[in-house]
């Protein structure tokens, strides 16, 4: 008796725990129910991937899925879709510039060695200046607000930065060391800014040691290039002429802000896109539907619980009631850990935690079937609750079993919204075991042997007619 009002006491302490869940920790929705960017991907071609493969496609996800997952959105969905596209979708990111920048960005790193031409350094340092003459035009025409000359500043600035691009191309070699060498890449603090820390593998650390002692001591610059615009240009030292900088953990100094350092470092993490994307559709996904289907979704969860109670406790008599508890427990506790854990709920997701809801039921079949058939055997009506439980375990954790191997299957092998419905359906199988074996034991012991009243009318626990061994 001791035994069972512990198990008590521990039952309303979880029922608490599981109320401050629900009202401190708020509820994650997926992008069907709450909204946010769908993008769609065009994987292009290049001169030397003329045609794509179903591996090129799969290179392309695995980086665009890397990034995502790096920027911790949740329950994203990533897939291939026909032979040249991929669709994205992203819960809770509703500007479009955001998805853009996270996914679009090539963010192909390389270091070149300046060449020894004279020439095309002073026609980059002639346009560099005119350049600079065309950014103050253009922020006087900002500050007179004129349209038209703010327009021809853009337009004449633009056409100036490209050329000193075309400029810096030729006069930087490259040397075939690239981002695939790269091993790390993580912000760095330097006084009042931050910088890009890399940390290459040994063969592009051994590069990288080559490539500056070839220019050390010569007043040649170090260009380092993202997606083939030169962001850093530093000078090697005299004294790193006989080995090279080694170690390959180099620093790109570029004043960046925590925001920028840390978004760069992210995707030359996630790679280098092997092949070049076109963004075809980027939408805001709103969560008009979302609410719909929420609500569609708890009016169907709330009839199918109750359709499931009420034939509990029709068939099962008093032992469907502490079925109906326990559900009802298991419903709020599995509830609080999708808070707590936390799990994003998309329409799978709830679905699958609605047909948890139906599953959990099992338990509670198999365990008072075992207990009428002790019953009719003619045991006592403790003993027959006792050995209900007991022989029914065996039965009870080879089914869940088995169909936690069938959502550890679906989790690890699939994506996206199957993975929220393996995951719920996984939490509510354990839940449900925890709820039948524990749950419902104690509630009927604890019934049977403080209340002789129920013990005694044995019509409360089975219909038939059956002699009752004494007590």
């Amino acid at each position: 008796m001791g035994k069972q009002r512990i198990i008590l006491g521990l039952i309303a302490v979880l029922v608490l725990a599981a109320l401050y869940v629900l009202l401190r920790f708020p509820v994650q929705l997926g992008l069907d129910l709450r909204g946010g960017s769908q993008l769609l991907l065009q994987v292009q071609t290049t001169e030397e991937i003329p045609s794509l493969s179903e591996e090129d496609l799969q290179g392309v996800k695995q980086v665009v899925e890397n990034r995502v997952n790096e920027f911790g959105v949740s329950e994203t969905v990533v897939q291939v879709a026909g032979n040249d596209k991929i669709l994205v979708q992203l819960p809770g990111v509703n500007d479009p510039k955001d998805a853009e920048r996270i996914l679009k960005t090539t963010a192909q790193l390389e270091f070149r060695t300046e060449a020894a031409n004279g020439d095309l350094r002073a026609q980059i340092q002639v346009r560099e200046q005119e350049r600079f003459d065309l950014l103050r035009a253009l922020q006087e025409a900002s500050a007179a607000g004129d349209p038209e000359a703010i327009a021809q500043a853009q337009a004449k600035l633009e056409a100036k930065q490209a050329q000193v691009n075309e400029l810096t191309q030729q006069l930087y070699e490259k040397t075939g060391l690239t981002g695939k060498y790269l091993k790390e890449a993580f912000p760095s603090a330097r006084n009042q800014t931050w910088d890009v820390a890399l940390r290459f593998d040994a063969q592009g650390a051994d590069l990288f040691a080559q490539l500056t002692q070839k220019i050390a001591g010569t007043g040649r610059t170090l260009g380092i290039f993202l997606d083939g615009r030169l962001i850093s240009s530093p000078v090697v030292g005299a004294q790193y002429a006989s080995t090279g900088i080694v170690g390959g953990t180099p620093v790109i100094e570029g004043n960046f802000t925590f925001q920028t350092a840390n978004e760069l470092a992210v995707q030359l993490r996630g790679g280098a896109l092997p092949l070049p994307i076109k963004i075809v559709e980027n939408r805001t996904v709103g969560a008009t539907l979302g609410q719909d289907s929420i609500r569609s979704s708890i009016v169907a969860g709330l009839v199918g619980l109750g359709l499931v109670l009420a034939f509990m406790v029709v068939y099962y008599r008093l032992p469907g009631v502490f079925a109906a508890i326990s559900l009802s427990l298991y419903t709020l506790w599995t509830f609080a850990i999708f808070m707590l854990v936390p799990v994003t709920l998309t329409l799978p997701g709830i679905a699958g935690f609605i047909l948890s809801i139906g599953m959990a039921v099992d338990a509670n079949v198999l365990i008072f079937e075992r207990t009428r058939e002790e019953l009719r055997a003619g045991k006592t009506l403790y003993r027959s609750v006792e050995s209900g439980f007991s022989q029914a375990f065996s039965s009870i954790l080879d089914s869940n079993l088995t169909t936690l191997i069938a959502c550890a299957a679906l989790y690890w092998l699939g994506s996206g919204l199957v993975k929220g419905f393996a995951l719920t359906l996984a939490i509510g199988i354990c839940v449900s075991m925890f709820t039948a074996v524990t749950c419902s034991r104690t509630l009927m012991l604890f019934a049977v042997l403080n209340f002789p009243g129920l013990r005694n009318n044995i019509k409360l626990f089975y219909p038939g007619k059956i002699e009752l061994a004494s007590q």
